[in-house]
């Protein structure tokens, strides 16, 4: 039985032309983009390609992408640099449901004395933007805010929370890993000065990411050594993976129309068999404000866990924290308001662009079947 992917928001494959792409780089065309000869520039043209396909899909200029070791450090590079670069503004305000990369840099800052003011979501996932503008101050650095909650795909109203931020004098900082080559981003329509992206969220292979900085913007780098990347993200550049990051941008803004509708449409499809599948099943987070492939859903009566072991056909993912002993719910979905029994039937089902709707077919039945097992429900109630 071949299991079927729902769990693109943990991970995508890496796309077949991206690959090609990133090969020659592996191989023939091994050389370093600081040296002056002529395998060294073949390798600094790759780059510098790349650049400016990363820089295309996103609005951005070609010098305003760095290139970094993937989502996690172009995060802490942001934050922890934003919240450091004037002594007269060192507190940050995010949110109670951040991806644990922009969790834990607030958390390090916390300890170290920075004031760090954390805005709760309504029920839906959404943040206010006028709770998030009340909480900024003269003495605030940075906003920063996921774009899509990567658990339950809701989207923050990111232009609005910018405006209040520069209005204060702050910086603004956007979490992109789940949302760029899902929905268009545009750094400059949404008024950004720093933006997240993981390669290995958008078809590009793990180990590689970019964070957008704004023209005109320096923080502090937090490692030292020559000058790649305009001494912000030193270190010899990976040129494979920055190659294929290039390739999966220039094909993510090719399908991104076509395929953001191809992905909310199997995504309704899902919902709609699950539900008929398992009644009182609910969907987490804002019915539309959201990514076109995500869903979250509780499963009524046990727990999203049980239901995936019980369903190896299917691979997606759970909130939870497992334990030998016990198993807590997640944190996101108990900052929404959601009780922890309920919270503990949580699963998160992620479609890609290779998601057939024969796989959404199989899959809600596998599920529901799963569900029906270990909720020992009978079948007939259906």
């Amino acid at each position: 039985m071949r299991p079927i992917n729902l769990d693109h928001n943990a991970t995508t494959p890496v796309d077949p032309a991206v690959l090609d792409a990133m090969l020659p780089f592996l191989r023939e065309d091994f050389g370093n983009p600081s040296s002056a000869h002529a395998a060294g520039r073949r390798a600094h043209d790759a780059v510098e390609a790349a650049r400016a396909e990363v820089a295309a899909l996103i609005g951005a200029q070609t010098n305003e992408i760095v290139f970094t070791s993937g989502g996690t450090e172009a995060s802490n590079i942001a934050i922890r640099g934003a919240a450091t670069r004037d002594p007269r503004r060192r507190a940050v305000v995010t949110t109670t449901i951040e991806h644990p990369a922009t969790e834990a840099c607030c958390a390090l800052l916390e300890r170290d004395g920075h004031p760090v003011r954390r805005i709760a979501p309504q029920p839906d996932g959404r943040v206010s933007a006028q709770a998030v503008a009340a909480a900024i101050g003269d003495d605030t650095a940075l906003v920063t805010i996921i774009h899509a909650q990567n658990e339950i795909g809701t989207l923050q109203p990111l232009g609005e929370i910018a405006r209040a931020t520069h209005a204060k004098g702050a910086l603004m900082h956007a979490d992109a890993a789940q949302s760029v080559g899902k929905v268009p981003v545009d750094v400059a329509a949404l008024g950004l000065d720093l933006l997240t992206i993981a390669g290995h969220k958008l078809y590009a292979p793990k180990g590689i990411g970019v964070l957008y900085m704004r023209r005109g913007l320096d923080l502090p780098p937090l490692i030292v050594g020559a000058g790649q990347e305009h001494g912000r993200r030193p270190g010899t550049e990976n040129v494979a993976g920055i190659v294929a990051l290039g390739q999966a941008c220039r094909l993510a803004r090719r399908r991104l129309k076509s395929g953001t509708h191809q992905l909310a449409a199997l995504a309704r499809d899902l919902l709609a068999r699950l539900q008929r599948e398992v009644p009182r099943l609910l969907l987490v987070g804002h019915p539309t404000d959201r990514l076109p492939n995500t869903l979250n859903v509780l499963f009524p009566g046990t727990s999203g866990r049980r239901v995936l072991e019980a369903c190896p056909g299917v691979l997606a993912s759970t909130g939870s924290a497992c334990h030998a002993d016990r198993e807590d719910p997640s944190a996101i979905l108990l900052a929404l308001g959601i009780g922890p029994e309920a919270a503990l039937g949580a699963v998160r089902l992620s479609l890609g662009y290779a998601t057939t709707r024969d796989d959404i077919e199989t899959a809600a039945a596998r599920l529901g079947e799963a569900w029906r097992a270990v909720a020992r429900v009978p079948a007939s109630a259906k």
